[in-house]
């Protein structure tokens, strides 16, 4: 997703979700620190069943981890995902593959069959968290592509 994309309420969600990454990218020369999207330096999965959504963000490094660890909390996905009102988000870590998987409830309106949303299936919801602005220490290169 790039930026020229971003709606309205996506731009009033990650400004209230990063404002941490903000201010890193503010002081980008003075602390040694840049700013990138989430999809910079992560991919991620999301399946739905009924109401509930399921995110996974994988690092493209090992290195990348715990600056996902640190920054991609269940309050900054909260506040991605607040103009749909989400319940519980559970974050569940997985070190070993340096990833990590959030569990959404009720993101869906309802789930296919219980909303009137033309797309309440939770399968482009990942997209919406990998613009998530990052604040990364100038020492870590992006990825090859």
């Amino acid at each position: 997703m790039n930026s020229s994309a971003t709606t309205p309420a996506l731009a009033m969600a990650l400004t209230t979700a990063a404002p941490a990454a903000a201010q890193g990218a503010a002081n980008a020369t003075d602390a040694g620190t840049r700013e990138v999207r989430l999809y910079d330096i992560a991919h991620g999965r999301t399946g739905d069943k009924g109401d509930r959504c399921n995110i996974s963000v994988i690092a493209y490094r090992p290195e990348y981890y715990d600056i996902l660890v640190e920054q991609v909390t269940p309050e900054a996905v909260r506040a991605v995902y607040a103009h749909r009102e989400p319940g519980t988000i559970t974050r569940h870590l997985l070190p070993n593959l340096s990833a990590m998987n959030f569990v959404i409830d009720h993101v869906l309106d309802g789930g296919v069959n219980d909303s009137l949303n033309l797309d309440s299936h939770g399968k482009s919801l990942a997209g919406f968290l990998l613009d998530l602005p990052i604040t990364l220490p100038a020492h870590l290169a992006l990825p090859e592509r």
